[in-house]
């Protein structure tokens, strides 16, 4: 049977390391869970980024305004 997951090695410092085992026994999850669900979090909020970065470049290439962009999402809203 074949593993569904990779093993990768991270380095902590110590007092980093500590505040993993406690939060993961707090939680009770696995370090290796707790982890993951960090990494997720940071990635999903680094998309998140990324879109709002997307946006405010859209907007000034536009030269849109606060009021420009409430009426188009309202429009695309009713459009649904």
């Amino acid at each position: 049977m074949s593993r569904t997951t990779k093993i990768l090695s991270l380095s902590l410092l110590p007092p980093m390391l500590k505040e993993v085992e406690r939060a993961a026994k707090e939680d009770q999850k696995s370090k290796s869970q707790l982890l993951r669900d960090a990494l997720s979090f940071y990635l999903e909020e680094r998309e998140w980024r990324r879109l709002q970065n997307y946006g405010r470049k859209k907007v000034a290439e536009l030269q849109l305004t606060q009021k420009d962009v409430e009426r188009l999402v309202d429009e695309i809203r009713v459009g649904r």
